[in-house]
């Protein structure tokens, strides 16, 4: 179907899913934004697009609706999973695919309908060290550093897993605001620390296994769910000792829950759900550059 869409969603945080060569244009960042702007195109928190791979069963890329490009996404990589079985694409419940961010394996549930209605994820190894993020700062690990943003102090714990985050705590009894979301987000994914930005947790141990997070996402803004983002702040929490795994992430889109290794390799299970299927209108796509 040419330049036809899947769109889907992981608690929330929604992606539509292209074949680049099932399409007449090209993924450009102008055509990117003009589709995933939510007055004036579709509307998505970005594009996912299938792409050969030699390395892995399917490869992955990962675009923002700003038209930057992602290294990795824990909802996008459940939502593609979903369209490869739904598409027919794969057959199996078990394979393996290539982003910018690394290697992944995915494990599909099929529910009683034929639908792979929830996906596991192994998302690879969280590792604090500055340059994986990358972060300017020189020191072994991003473990509890001092951060000044929209005028205030704070204290971060900065994650890779394939992607950059930048996890800040407050203590257990307290919460994060939309308000401080919404002031802090933006200051952070682009402080001068992080030449490439960063996604942002803000985070609160609410249990013994179990945190709550706001999420900005490099790129996109405020999410309502984020895998890769519920994946550093639970490596994060128990890296600080904060929790201990398996972790359960609270989001405002629904919850997720991660396993946390020794080695800090993380799992990641949830619910993925697909939307709707169709396609581009021609003058849509003749406006598209």
């Amino acid at each position: 179907m040419k330049n036809g869409f899947f769109r889907g969603h992981g608690l929330g945080n929604d992606y539509l899913v292209m074949d680049p060569k099932e399409i007449t244009f090209h993924l450009t960042p102008k055509n990117i934004k003009a589709i995933c702007d939510r007055n004036w195109g579709i509307g998505s928190d970005g594009i996912l697009a299938l792409i050969p791979s030699k390395r892995a069963d399917f490869g992955l890329r990962i675009f923002n609706p700003d038209g930057s490009e992602a290294e990795k996404s824990g909802n996008g990589l459940r939502i593609f999973a979903r369209y490869l079985h739904a598409t027919g694409k794969t057959k199996k419940k078990h394979f393996t695919v290539e982003t910018k961010g690394g290697l992944v394996t995915i494990d599909l549930h099929v529910d009683r309908h034929g639908d792979a209605s929830a996906v596991t994820v192994e998302m690879g190894i969280a590792t604090f060290k500055p340059g994986t993020l990358p972060c300017s700062l020189d020191m072994p690990e991003l473990i509890q550093q001092p951060i000044q943003a929209a005028g205030r102090p704070l204290t971060f714990t900065g994650v890779s897993v394939g992607n950059p985050h930048c996890v800040v705590f407050k203590p257990v009894g307290e919460a994060w605001s939309r308000e401080e979301l919404l002031a802090l987000g933006p200051a952070l994914e682009n402080h001068e620390l992080f030449p490439k930005r960063t996604n942002v947790q803000l985070a609160v141990p609410t249990g013994p296994k179990e945190i709550s997070i706001l999420i900005w996402e490099r790129g996109a803004g405020e999410t309502q769910a984020s895998g890769s983002s519920s994946c550093a702040a639970a490596g994060a929490a128990v890296r600080l000792g904060l929790v201990k795994s398996p972790v359960t992430v609270k989001m405002l889109g629904g919850v997720l829950k991660i396993d946390v290794a020794q080695d800090f390799s993380l799992t990641m299970k949830g619910p993925v759900a697909e939307v709707a299927r169709g396609t581009l209108s021609p003058s849509f796509v003749r406006g598209l550059k």
